[in-house]
């Protein structure tokens, strides 16, 4: 049997234990010191991931083409910025990239949330439908990944998470365009992650419907009520769960994961 002496002992080191990991999980979500770039941040899940990472005191340079971003990024604290900037044009995506590592002198994040959805019948997607979705959702994010990546190869380190969609993984009716672009965006992040590695991880996440402002109002009624019920978890998203997964991914706590792409979706997907 053990003596007072050797149980005093146990619950010292069961002590030293907990507290060890207490400082492992501060040290890994404290973003002190670290800067992010946030695509589609104006509004829905780019801002909630601002939000949360500022929370964690990170310093967030906010893109995108809503001219509100500016004001929307000084509501966050004068460490922020907001920068209006058409995605489509690469000139400005490089130009505009460049400006964030003048202004804070790194770049550790990247969040490509900037995202479109035009949704019609296949027999029916015209050209300019196509080429909309594909360049927001897929080029844009790869010229942002490669601008941003530029500098953190110089740098020797980085994180970035890719906003894709459980319509990577499934097929959806009339999603054909923004199925084949988020398809891509997982695939995209593979590479980049083979690529980059070991100084960059890349990880792609893939939401179900997400209620922001937008989803509401293109989910309301009884459409919203008969998908969330094909859900197993019985309802659609919420953005700040999006944006706890994607600290985590950009956390230090996820050093090992890379080229992976996390469903969140409800268990929509395992059906």
């Amino acid at each position: 049997p053990e003596s007072k002496a050797d149980v005093f002992e146990s619950s010292k080191n069961s002590a030293k234990g907990v507290i060890f990991m207490s400082e492992f999980w501060n040290k890994a979500f404290d973003l002190n010191g670290r800067c992010a770039v946030i695509t589609g941040a104006a509004a829905g899940i780019g801002l909630a991931c601002a939000r949360l990472l500022v929370e964690r005191g990170a310093r967030v340079a906010l893109l995108d083409r809503d001219l509100t971003v500016v004001d929307v990024a000084a509501s966050l604290g004068s460490g922020n910025i907001g920068i209006t900037v058409d995605l489509r044009r690469i000139d400005q995506v490089n130009s505009t990239i460049d400006t964030v590592f003048e202004h804070f002198k790194r770049i550790d994040y990247l969040v490509n949330s900037a995202g479109v959805a035009v949704l019609d019948k296949a027999v029916d997607v015209s050209e300019e439908a196509w080429d909309t979705t594909l360049d927001i959702n897929l080029k844009a994010s790869f010229f942002v990944a490669q601008a941003c990546a530029r500098h953190m190869l110089t740098q020797g380190s980085g994180r970035i998470v890719n906003l894709a969609s459980q319509a990577a993984v499934i097929g959806l009716d009339r999603h054909v365009a923004y199925c084949a672009s988020k398809a891509a965006v997982v695939g995209m992040s593979k590479v980049l992650a083979m690529e980059w590695a070991p100084h960059i991880n890349v990880n792609a996440i893939s939401p179900t419907i997400v209620e922001t402002a937008l989803g509401k109002k293109a989910w309301a009624g009884e459409l919203g009520e008969r998908a969330k019920s094909q859900i197993p978890a019985g309802r659609f998203a919420q953005p700040e769960e999006i944006a706890g997964l994607a600290l985590y991914l950009l956390s230090d706590a996820a050093s090992m994961i890379t080229g992976e792409n996390v469903v969140i979706d409800g268990g929509y997907s395992i059906q």
